[in-house]
């Protein structure tokens, strides 16, 4: 089986509806001041739309890299591949929990609106079109079970180049929080995913050019 070309959804209006669909939530319940899910007039104070957000469509970016992470532990034949994979999982396994806290501290919902139990708005498990909302870098249901399939050199290969596009997709979304967070630990974080993931395609482009 042959890798296949995987594309990018584009981030920034993506992002920009899911930070005015989070917003529109915390305007509502600030000022009924309903607890629950919601958000409570104190709750909504205590972070901005754009942190939420990000940890909200991170997490399950997050979990999906720990999917594919699982399998290269499975499936990979080569030291590198399986290298990577065991490095992805220590380092976005505890990123998964710090984020999950954070929400819970916030007072927000785990999961934006209208999203499934796997936390991808409007999709039964990944994908690009999320109800309105992409994020970048997902692989579809058709994506995760080809990887799934395939095995030797050609499961390597497409597993390199299916997590190269995630993590370009992760940098997207971390860049964006960069530009407007004023929280030290989004911006902690969201820094150690550009620089984590970045240093991880730079490893994996060099591993598919041979």
């Amino acid at each position: 089986m042959r890798a296949r070309p995987l594309a990018l959804a584009a981030t920034g209006l993506a992002l920009t509806a899911a930070l005015t669909a989070c917003g529109s939530a915390m305007d509502a319940s600030t000022t009924s001041g309903t607890g629950g899910s919601g958000f409570s007039a104190t709750s909504s104070t205590s972070a901005a739309a754009a942190d939420i957000a990000f940890a909200q469509l991170m997490i399950p970016h997050h979990r999906q890299a720990v999917e594919m992470a699982d399998l290269a532990l499975e499936y990979g034949s080569s030291t590198e591949v399986v290298q990577l994979a065991n490095q992805i999982k220590a380092a976005q396994d505890p990123e998964i929990e710090q984020m999950t806290r954070w929400l819970q501290d916030w007072g927000a919902p785990l999961a934006m609106p209208g999203s499934d139990d796997s936390g991808m708005p409007g999709m039964d498990h990944s994908g690009m079109d999320m109800g309105g909302v992409g994020m970048a870098g997902i692989m579809s249901d058709e994506d995760m079970a080809s990887l799934a399939e395939a095995r030797g050199a050609d499961f390597d290969a497409m597993w390199l180049q299916m997590m190269i596009a995630h993590h370009q997709g992760a940098l997207a979304m971390a860049e964006d929080v960069l530009a407007t967070t004023d929280d030290p630990q989004v911006t902690a974080l969201a820094n150690a995913v550009v620089q984590g993931q970045q240093a991880e395609i730079d490893t994996m482009q060099q591993l598919l050019a041979g």
